[in-house]
C-alpha cells in the first residue's frame, strides 16, 4: 500500500483572479474546510505535482501558501467544532 500523506494546505492570495484558480486547483487535491484551507490525503508523487501547480500560479511576493504535513498520531489529535465538513460525513458507518 502506498504511503499517503496527510496535509493540512493554507493560502493567502493576493490577487481575486490568482485566489480563484488555486482554489479550483485545491479542490483537484482534497476537500475544504475553511475558506482557505484544504486537508489532503496524498501521494508523495501528487503532493509534489500540487506543488509544482501551485508554483506556477502564486506571486511568491505578494501570496502565501503553507502546507503542514501531519503524521497519522497528530492528525487523530485534531479537534473540530461545528458544521462537520462534507468528507466527514461520508466516513460515518451506521450500525443497525
Amino acid at each position: 500500500m502506498k504511503e499517503r500523506l496527510f496535509i493540512v494546505a493554507c493560502y493567502d492570495i493576493a490577487d481575486e483572479r490568482r485566489l480563484q484558480k488555486i482554489a479550483k486547483l485545491m479542490e483537484d487535491y482534497g476537500f475544504r474546510v475553511l475558506y482557505s484551507v484544504f486537508e489532503c490525503l496524498l501521494s508523495r508523487r501528487d503532493f509534489a505535482e500540487m506543488k509544482g501547480r501551485v508554483e506556477k500560479i502564486i506571486d511568491p511576493h505578494a501570496d502565501s501558501v503553507i502546507y503542514y504535513l501531519l503524521c497519522e498520531h497528530c492528525r487523530q489529535k485534531i479537534e473540530h467544532l461545528g458544521r462537520t465538513p462534507f468528507y466527514l460525513e461520508e466516513e460515518k458507518v451506521v450500525v443497525v
